[in-house]
């Protein structure tokens, strides 16, 4: 009765460091994801911060496109105003949808694009937006990890029984990102 005992006993134990190990590599995944989309935020914020400037910069030269500049401003307050990382996501893509068309109506005016200060903040988005893509990636490759992890066979009973999320969400383009804008002269 004995040796049942200490078996039963070796069995819980073993169970019990398994358990823990599983939770600590979950605790892991989900810090990476946590710290990918901080960063995702930062260079977002970055891009939030430049509107204003290019706007400014370029309704000095297209003072009546009027609309385009309230859609670029109603797309940065979206982005102020988002609390989840979903309501981020979708704001985000808003605001490139935004930038896409300032930058349409940017290519009609050419002493614009002859600025210096122009140039410049052109040249800032432009580091900004590819800092977003590496940011979108690593996030991305964060939340596949952790899916894959948090989704396995026997994992999947730790994260249900500790409360992690079942699964994270990826930050997928907006569907308007998928055409390229047209410019016309």
């Amino acid at each position: 009765m004995n040796k049942w005992l200490i078996g039963i006993l070796v069995v819980v134990v073993l169970l019990g460091m398994w358990s823990v190990g599983v939770y600590n590599g979950l605790v892991g995944k989900d810090q990476e994801v946590k710290q990918s989309w901080a960063q995702v935020e930062n260079q977002l914020q970055r891009r939030y911060d430049l509107i204003p400037n290019i706007v400014e910069t370029v309704k000095g030269y297209a003072t009546h496109e009027k609309e385009l500049f309230e859609n670029v401003a109603a797309a940065r307050t979206a982005w102020a105003g988002a609390k989840t990382s979903t309501e981020r996501i979708n704001a985000a893509n808003q605001v490139e949808g935004a930038l896409g068309r300032l930058m349409v109506v940017v290519e009609n005016y050419p002493q614009l694009r002859a600025s210096e200060n122009f140039r410049l903040l052109q040249d800032e988005l432009a580091g900004t937006e590819n800092r977003i893509s590496v940011a979108r990636m690593r996030y991305n490759d964060a939340v596949q990890g952790y899916n894959v992890t948090a989704r396995s066979v026997p994992t999947v009973f730790v994260v249900r029984l500790f409360g992690f999320d079942g699964e994270k969400i990826f930050f997928a383009s907006a569907s308007e990102a998928k055409v390229a804008p047209k410019v016309k002269f």
